[in-house]
């Protein structure tokens, strides 16, 4: 299917039979501020005693005597943002459909918004669903549906999320995520907003790929290939041959897709591949609402009532 701005889809492949992603047009138009969502800051403790704050996006309507069982997306955020910017790429779309995203600010090892996949922020992603029923006991999570969708350093940690906690997960989305992180290393000086990055990288990890191969190893997908290749967790995996952010795709997204299909061919693993810039896809005016249809995340909750919401405790 053809795109203009800001790319095409190429192709998309599904390992297993059946499972093929409907890739419907999607408008671009700017979605509209509408009353459709509203968005709640929570507090919860970190693996290493650190307070972060989370974004919960809920329906607008949801609240105390308004609460259905709805679905959770775990959203982590890309490098260099927090879990508040990465809220806003959901629009409405949480609104529109009935269910929740949950946008932590996460903690890496020793920096906050630069976690790079570390070990202590995954398991605090796997946490998120008993943190926002802890913080928000109004909000009722269908335990049978938590999703992982994220972008670039989100998309990353989707994947070790993926990999580490696969029981936990309905279905996961990574989009333009680096899956080598001494690949990623290497690569940092040549790309336009690099500079610096490596020596972010050198505190973050502790060291260089030189110097600690295995703790840069233990952040990158590939190396958990077969794991997600037999976790049974539907995923897509979206990229693109024009990224000038995570340079090479094939040798990160495309290989980590290769790999699993390798390992396993029935896996029920997606790959959807277009010429667009690096995370412009992970907006809710173009593909993420596809990619949601492909998780089969779709309406359970009822409509907006007619009469105003009832009030959402601060929190």
């Amino acid at each position: 299917m053809t795109r203009r701005s800001p790319g095409r889809i190429l192709f998309a492949v599904t390992v297993a039979a059946g499972c093929m992603l409907a890739l419907a047009h999607v408008g671009q138009a700017e979605a509209a501020s509408s009353s459709l969502v509203r968005t709640v800051t929570i507090r919860y403790r970190a693996f290493d005693g650190t307070v972060r704050r989370a974004y919960v996006v809920v329906p607008s309507w949801y609240g105390p005597g308004r609460d259905p069982t709805i679905p959770l997306v775990i959203s982590p955020h890309g490098r260099g943002v927090d879990g508040r910017a990465n809220a806003k790429l959901w629009g409405d779309l949480p609104g529109q459909d009935g269910f929740a995203v949950v946008n932590p600010d996460g903690q890496g090892r020793r920096l906050g918004l630069y976690s790079w996949g570390y070990q202590g922020q995954i398991d605090d992603l796997a946490r998120m669903p008993s943190i926002v029923r802890n913080a928000l006991p109004w909000l009722r999570i269908d335990r049978r549906r938590i999703y992982g969708v994220g972008g670039s350093m989100g998309g990353q940690e989707v994947l070790l999320l993926v990999a580490q906690h696969p029981r936990l997960l309905a279905g996961a989305v990574a989009m333009d995520a680096p899956t080598n992180m001494a690949l990623r290393y290497e690569d940092f000086p040549l790309i336009p907003d690099g500079q610096g990055l490596q020596q972010l990288a050198n505190v973050e990890v502790g060291g260089t790929p030189a110097t600690d191969p295995r703790a840069y190893a233990e952040r990158s997908p590939l190396s958990y290939a077969t794991a997600i290749a037999r976790s049974g967790v539907p995923l897509q995996i979206w990229w693109s041959v024009s990224d000038q952010i995570v340079l090479d795709q094939r040798a990160n997204s495309g290989a980590l897709y290769q790999q699993i299909h390798a390992i396993n061919p029935e896996a029920p693993v997606t790959e959807v591949v277009g010429t667009w810039r690096h995370s412009a896809e992970m907006t809710a005016t173009w593909e993420l609402p596809v990619a949601l249809r492909g998780l089969q995340l779709t309406p359970t909750a009822p409509p907006p009532p007619v009469a105003p919401p009832a009030q959402v405790p601060a929190v």
